[in-house]
């Protein structure tokens, strides 16, 4: 990393060089004979497309089918710029296809859909799938991501919203390793977390999943503690009027039926008091040197607002955090998706799997923990560039996906 580096100025120079960061590639060799052509093209390519015609299944066979992934979004909520439109999403997603294929090896497109209705979104997905061996959801916003995700589950293809998934993946092996740190147990812990969108409730799920009691989670939206009951679970996107069905967040509504049993109300400060955990996928500063001071001795704390967190590290460690991550690559303990869906991606194009499952979550999130064998403080995740990560989770994904089929 080279000190002092304007990154946005020098990316932009980056972007305008190249134009982009992608480009297609034959895979054969350059054509230089009627042969070539013939093979290549017609008449040659009709036998390929005979046989496909006859067995859908042979599109694995002979096409990329087996080894792409569309990534695709509606540029709704794209992380730290909010909803810019699928124009501005593009470099974006771009950049999402170059780590696809820089760690997975995977053949990644980027489709970005102008529209904000989920079954239009739905629908241009379906009927464009037949080309890709899996969807790759991105930054679009809560509710309508739930909507979208679920509705693209029967494609006979492995779809997962990154921003959900990914990070809940990621944040889970995170958690493992620190908890070893602190000496604290999953089914012991209280946690809080702090921002109810796409992540924050993904995250959630995940941890509930993997032995967290949802009794000991609290969910905070910028209104304050989720509980049953309260008088509004507005959408992220809407004015809070309890009175209008379109402005009411399902998931906020499940998620307050999971956790929070007590129905403890107030705000952020009167949640943190005495947690074990801090997770923040909300706003710069959200949690202060104050509020860390209240929380239970070895803290554990996951800032992951970019590109600025909730509390910078060396801040929550001098009011007592033992752990502390970020979504930051200039801090230890970066919590970077990238360690979680390539691999996550690679070992379900593997096995051909028509989903990705609950058991190929948490299997993908415990091989990544065990990358690291001895976990300190500063050392709970692996370098985001580390290559030996995304075949270690391939193949956990996959042991996942074959034990289940075969139950």
């Amino acid at each position: 990393m080279r000190d002092n580096m304007d990154y946005q100025q020098e990316s932009l120079k980056l972007h305008e060089h190249y134009r982009g960061k992608l480009e297609i590639k034959s895979k054969l060799p350059p054509l230089s004979s009627r042969d070539d052509l013939s093979l290549a093209y017609t008449p040659g390519v009709a036998e390929p497309c005979r046989y496909i015609a006859r067995n859908k299944e042979d599109i694995y066979k002979y096409t990329f089918k087996g080894n792409t992934v569309a990534v695709m979004t509606n540029g709704t909520s794209v992380l730290g710029l909010g909803n810019i439109g699928p124009e501005a999403a593009l470099p974006v997603m771009e950049g999402k296809c170059v780590l696809l294929k820089e760690f997975a090896n995977i053949d990644a497109f980027p489709i970005c859909i102008a529209s904000e209705n989920p079954t239009e979104v739905i629908m241009t997905v379906r009927m464009i799938a037949t080309v890709f061996g899996g969807i790759n959801l991105e930054d679009i916003k809560a509710p309508e991501c739930f909507e979208i995700e679920a509705g693209l589950q029967d494609l006979g293809i492995p779809v997962m919203h990154d921003d959900q998934h990914g990070t809940a993946v990621v944040v889970l092996a995170g958690m493992i390793n620190a908890l070893k740190v602190v000496g604290k147990k999953f089914e012991d812990v209280r946690v809080v977390m702090n921002g109810a969108g796409a992540a924050g409730i993904a995250v959630t799920k995940l941890l509930i999943r993997y032995g967290v009691r949802g009794e000991n989670i609290i969910m905070c939206d910028s209104k304050g503690i989720i509980f049953e009951g309260r008088d509004v679970i507005a959408r992220s996107d809407g004015e809070a009027d309890a009175t209008k069905q379109s402005n009411i967040n399902i998931a906020k509504l499940e998620i307050a039926t999971l956790t929070n049993r007590d129905k403890k109300q107030g705000t952020l400060a009167d949640a943190v008091h005495g947690a074990d955990v801090f997770i923040g996928v909300s706003v710069k500063d959200a949690l202060t040197p104050e509020m860390v001071k209240t929380m239970a001795p070895g803290a554990i704390i996951f800032a992951m607002a970019n590109p600025d967190p909730e509390i910078l590290p060396d801040v929550a460690k001098a009011a007592g955090a033992a752990v502390v991550a970020t979504g930051r690559s200039d801090f230890p303990n970066q919590v970077n998706n990238v360690l979680g869906f390539p691999g996550i991606f690679r070992g379900a194009l593997d096995v051909r799997a028509t989903r990705i499952t609950e058991e190929m979550k948490l299997a993908a999130a415990e091989a990544l923990a065990a990358t690291i064998q001895n976990p300190t403080a500063d050392a709970i995740l692996p370098y985001a560039l580390d290559k030996s990560v995304v075949p270690t989770v391939a193949e956990a994904v996959k042991r996942a996906w074959k034990e289940k089929s075969a139950a």
